[in-house]
């Protein structure tokens, strides 16, 4: 059974940093795009960051140059560091890994269950 777990959010003040942290736990036969996505409250939720397996990544406009993502493939782990934070990062922050399980060939997208992040001061 695979699972995103995630941690490392919490109140920070503006201009402050967070680390986001998941990891993907199981059997899986690999792992393609990982990333970070976020819903603030009435709002759709929307991509922050991405990166691909071979190190690819992709932000949301508002985001650039503040946050940065990685991953570790060894660790099958995906980061979030976010620095100079606003109030309007405020939000559920969810993780996501594109997942081809042993049994398919068909890759899932598979989601952790979120952690609060909220800039305020």
């Amino acid at each position: 059974q695979v699972q995103l777990v995630e941690s490392g959010g919490g109140l920070v003040q503006p201009g402050g940093s967070l680390r986001l942290s998941c990891k993907a736990s199981g059997s899986f036969r690999s792992i393609t795009a990982m990333g970070w996505y976020r819903q603030a409250p009435g709002k759709q939720r929307e991509l922050v960051a991405t990166i691909s397996s071979g190190g690819t990544t992709n932000y949301l406009d508002s985001v650039k140059g503040r946050f940065t993502v990685s991953r570790d493939n060894t660790e099958n782990t995906v980061l979030l560091q976010m620095n100079s934070l606003k109030p309007e990062d405020t939000a559920v922050y969810f993780c996501r890994a594109d997942i081809t399980p042993w049994t398919s060939r068909i890759t899932y997208p598979y989601w952790g269950q979120g952690t609060q992040v909220t800039v305020s001061s």
